[in-house]
């Protein structure tokens, strides 16, 4: 099986991604222990402390852990990012699907339906649904899947027409095949790394975006222990306090920059797979 002996990462880039994306989910995952103080608990008399042994990044303006705030919200940002993707994808796949496979008319009003909602650019469509439901993360992220869906599915949409095609959907509809058999056995089985690779990539995206809507105060609301939340916080003390607004900042890059490292790595595989397979198959 060609497939097997190409190697996942091709470049160190990937490597490096895929470690730092292994870092965040293991402090997530461990916060409790990992975090030296509890991130909500106030101590006013150590309000803006500087970096100690027991406050390894020091105190914030209400005398909380920075340290355990940043371990906590690690956790906060990857539940919420991996849970929009989780419905966005519990949307798209069905609709490309559907859409993809029955063609015709159905395949027209579901693309005329996704054209429409293109039309409004997703961030302010995803203000007006928060601000419209209230600032909570579950209603961010019921505003995310509202709108993130539609690029998803016409993505999906393009891959199984490409598959429909293949000599091998040919075969299985003339040795009678049912049509949900096709559609499970055959087409998404061939989609879902694609597909992986497509949700490894917009990760990144999804936490940036959660980052900034909480920071805007439609996300996380406080005293929640989450990035965005942290650098609205910090505001104030930019000027005096720089390293609040510095700490939560540096996290964010990291996790976009490995989730965004470990997608192009993925999708290079991909790639060479999919040469191998070709050069395979004409051999």
């Amino acid at each position: 099986m060609i497939i097997f002996r190409i190697p996942l990462f091709k470049n160190n880039g990937a490597k490096v991604g895929a470690g730092i994306v292994l870092v965040f989910i293991c402090a997530g995952l461990f916060a409790p222990w990992l975090s030296p103080s509890d991130p909500l608990q106030i101590h006013m008399e150590h309000k803006l402390g500087m970096p100690s042994w027991q406050y390894p990044l020091g105190t914030d303006h209400l005398g909380r852990c920075v340290l355990s705030r940043l371990i906590y919200g690690t956790r906060t940002s990857l539940y919420y990012s991996f849970m929009v993707l989780i419905v966005v994808f519990a949307i798209s796949i069905p609709v490309g699907l559907l859409a993809g496979y029955a063609g015709g008319r159905i395949d027209h009003l579901i693309m005329r339906i996704i054209d429409i909602l293109l039309a409004f650019p997703s961030l302010i469509l995803s203000l007006a649904i928060t601000a419209m439901l209230g600032p909570s993360m579950k209603n961010l992220l019921i505003a995310f899947a509202a709108v993130w869906w539609t690029g998803y599915a016409r993505v999906i949409r393009s891959m199984v027409l490409q598959i429909k095609e293949s000599e091998y959907i040919t075969a299985a509809k003339a040795s009678g095949t049912s049509h949900s058999q096709i559609i499970l056995r055959h087409i998404l089985l061939n989609a879902a790394r694609p597909i992986l690779v497509l949700a490894s990539m917009e990760v990144g995206t999804i936490m940036l975006s959660i980052a900034g809507l909480s920071f805007l105060g439609l996300g996380a609301q406080p005293p929640a222990p989450e990035w965005g939340v942290m650098l609205n916080d910090s505001r104030a003390y930019i000027q005096t306090e720089p390293r609040l607004m510095l700490f939560p900042g540096v996290m964010i890059m990291l996790a976009v920059l490995g989730f965004n490292l470990l997608g192009e790595g993925l999708q290079s595989s991909e790639h060479n797979i999919n040469a191998a397979g070709k050069r395979g198959s004409r051999t």
